[in-house]
Parts: C-alpha cells; structure tokens; sequence
C-alpha cells in the first residue's frame, strides 16, 4: 500500500475539501437531518393559508414546541408542514389551527393533541380551522371602496326614487332616505378615500413593525409582573405601618402619666437655655482665646512647656567686657 506522503496532494486537498464543505452543510441543516434533526415532522390539510408562513411558531397549549417547515397547494387545499420537538405526544385525533399571535396580523399553528397512539397521517381537513384575517378584511374593503363611483351610485338611487315615484309613500321614503344617504357619501368621497387610505398606510407600518410592537408589549407586560411582584411588598409595608402606628399610640397611652412630667421638666429647660442664650453665646466667644492659647501650649507634644519668669538675677556683666 503506498504511503500517504506519497499520494497526490491534489487529491487528498480536494477530498479534504469536499469533506469540509459536506460538515458545513450538515451544521447549517442539521435540524433537517434524519437522525440528529430538530424533531418530527408531520403535516396538516386547510382550506386555506391565513396568512400563516414559513418560519411561525408551532404551540401546543400556548407552548413553543417547533415551527412550520413549508406551505404548498395540494389538490384542492393547502398543506402546511411543521416540526414539533421530540417527545411532543401527538393522538391520532391531534386537531390544528391557524391562529393569531399578535393584533397586527402575526399568526402560529396551534395544535391540540388528542386521541390514542401517535400521529402518523396528514390531519384533514375536518380537523383544522382558520381565522378571520381582520387586516386583510379592512385592505380590501378600502381596495373596494375606492372602485366604486359615488356619482353613479346616486344617480341610481335618484332614477330608482324617480320610477318608484307612484308607489306607496312608505316606500318613497325610503328611497328618498337612501338617496341622501348616496349623496352625503359622494360629498364625503374624497375624505372617505383619504381616510382608507390613511389606515391602510398605518396598517403597513404597523405590519412592518410587527417586531418592534411585540417586543414594546412584552417589555410592558414584565413591568407590569414586577409591579404586580412587588405588590405584596408594599401591602406589607402598609400593615406593619399601621401595626407601628397602633402600638406607639399604646405605648404613649399607656405611659401618659410618667412622659407628663418629663415633657414639662424638657419644656422648662428649654425656657431657660433660651433665657440664658445671649451668655451662652458671650461664654463661647470668650471660650475661644483660651482654647487657643491652650492648643498652642499642647503644640509641642504630651507635655505643657512652662518658665517662671524673674525666678534668676539677671545676669551681671563686668565693666569693660565686651566693649
């Protein structure tokens, strides 16, 4: 067998290669993989999509427990498959539907397990529901809105009033009703239009900023559980306050007769030291040069540095010394 060091480098480069780039693959698909993959993978039938795409939570319960995999049309309905993580106890009777996630539109796949064994088949159709997409409703109504001639809808009106002119006066009435009502609509067009076409433009926005609004009501809903948390903190506060309250009222009441006396005996003497304050603050300011001096005397060190003065003769110098 011929040694590895002497094998084309070329060929050993490119199958090292090939073997990376396989790796490489496999950790970016790994969840797709039989064995080591994300989960089980099953499907559900639905008259329609309802919004729901490729990527959306899948839940049980309320509980995040895969995603959708991919929307197709099969036949005369669409199939949507989804994953579910392993150990996800699906019934044979497990019932799906499209729900929504979020007010501006945002959707998952609810799933409700029922039934004995394990989920093996397709859930049809009899089993699966979709919402009512309030959004597309309210884009589309604007859509229609703006193709339909309010001129022409009055004119209508007013040619129906005109032929139904012999009719009973009941009816007149109504017609005459409607056509009013046609013409305050065609006066009102313009704003009408602007109007629709206003919201739509705040539905797009918000749509667009689905993530941000889901994170802004997330953050909302943590302060509001820290607030709710510390509640009972407060509510605590509150009642050992109130206990405190009533027992130093007990304690004054119960000691009324001794803490008399004392709060006369401190009232007196503060009548005094304000009697006496004008001495007081003469004794301090004469107080100052002592402690002066007496921290100069100390300034040497732990002794006092004393020299009695005249207690020696001055000295005698002879005449003639030091001239």
């Amino acid at each position: 067998m011929k040694p590895f060091r002497e094998r084309n480098p070329v060929i050993i480069g490119g199958i090292g290669l090939a073997v990376i780039a396989a790796l490489i693959v496999a950790a970016f698909q790994a969840e797709d993989l039989p064995i080591i993959g994300g989960g089980e993978h099953h499907s559900a039938a639905f008259r329609e999509a309802a919004g729901i795409q490729e990527g959306n939570e899948v839940r049980v319960a309320g509980v995040k427990v895969g995603k959708v995999t991919g929307i197709d049309l099969e036949g005369g309905h669409v199939r949507i498959d989804f994953r579910v993580d392993h150990g996800t106890d699906l019934g044979r009777r497990t019932s799906a539907t499209v729900r929504l996630k979020t007010v501006l539109g945002q959707k998952y796949l609810a799933l409700a397990p029922a039934g004995d064994g394990s989920l093996t088949q397709q859930i049809p159709l009899s089993r699966t529901a979709s919402p009512y997409d309030v959004l597309n409703a309210v884009s589309g109504l604007s859509r229609t809105v703006d193709k339909i001639d309010t001129l022409q809808l009055a004119a209508a009106f007013d040619t129906l009033s005109t032929t139904f002119a012999d009719t009973p006066e009941e009816v007149q009435g109504s017609l005459r009703g409607l056509s009013r009502l046609s013409k305050t609509i065609a006066s009102r067009d313009e704003q009408v239009r602007t109007l629709l076409a206003r919201a739509r433009g705040v539905s797009r926005v918000l749509a667009e900023r689905d993530t941000e609004f889901q994170k802004l009501v997330a953050d909302g809903n943590l302060l509001l559980q820290e607030v709710n948390a510390r509640k009972d903190a407060i509510h605590r506060l509150l009642v050992s306050t109130s206990e405190l309250s009533d027992q130093l009222t007990k304690l004054i009441a119960e000691n009324k007769a001794q803490l008399r006396p004392a709060l006369d005996n401190l009232r007196k003497v503060v009548a005094v030291l304000q009697r006496n304050q004008d001495q007081l603050a003469r004794s301090i300011q004469l107080l100052a040069p002592f402690v002066q001096a007496f921290a100069n005397t100390l300034g040497n060190g732990r002794w006092f540095d004393t020299y009695v003065e005249g207690l020696l003769p001055p000295p005698i110098v002879p005449q003639g010394v030091g001239n």
